[in-house]
């Protein structure tokens, strides 16, 4: 979800691991040329959607990345596919922790509503049963620092 930690996290894991760190959404930024905001304004979330799964399709098979996609790229069957392609860790947050994190970020489309709490707690409620059955390591991201979750994802990725 967003808010969870996926590039925060994912940037300290692939520089802990020697790996490179991929943001789709930043790669989806970097093809367009336009913020995801402004995606969202011209195409609609199908638009959106639509550039991500070309994103992930591309970046999907690079050697040696870690891959941070956005919360909703889970919810294409295309998508959850090409994840399965990896390894996926499934960055677990509460409704609260992560309206805390994102509640003033202007640059999260589906948040631009009267409460975006609310609206991140259904968007969680559809999106969580997907995310337990697509992944393959479940972390907790409401305690610790950002070093415990590497050290934490690192064992994690040994025992798989």
């Amino acid at each position: 979800m967003m808010g969870a930690g996926k590039t925060t996290i994912g940037r300290a894991l692939a520089r802990e691991m020697g790996l490179n760190f991929v943001d789709l959404d930043h790669e989806i930024v970097r093809r367009s040329g336009v913020a995801i905001p402004t995606i969202f304004d011209i195409e609609g979330e199908e638009g959106f959607r639509r550039r991500e799964t070309q994103a992930l399709s591309d970046t999907i098979n690079q050697p040696n990345i870690v891959l941070a996609t956005g919360g909703g790229a889970i919810l294409r069957e295309e998508n959850r596919a090409l994840l399965r392609q990896g390894i996926v860790i499934y960055l677990k947050a509460s409704v609260d922790e992560l309206y805390a994190r994102v509640a003033k970020d202007a640059n999260r489309p589906l948040l631009q509503t009267e409460n975006p709490r609310e609206r991140i707690a259904q968007l969680l409620e559809i999106r969580h049963p997907i995310y337990e059955m697509l992944a393959d390591i479940t972390l907790e991201t409401k305690d610790g620092s950002i070093p415990s979750a590497v050290k934490r994802l690192k064992q994690a990725l040994t025992e798989l």
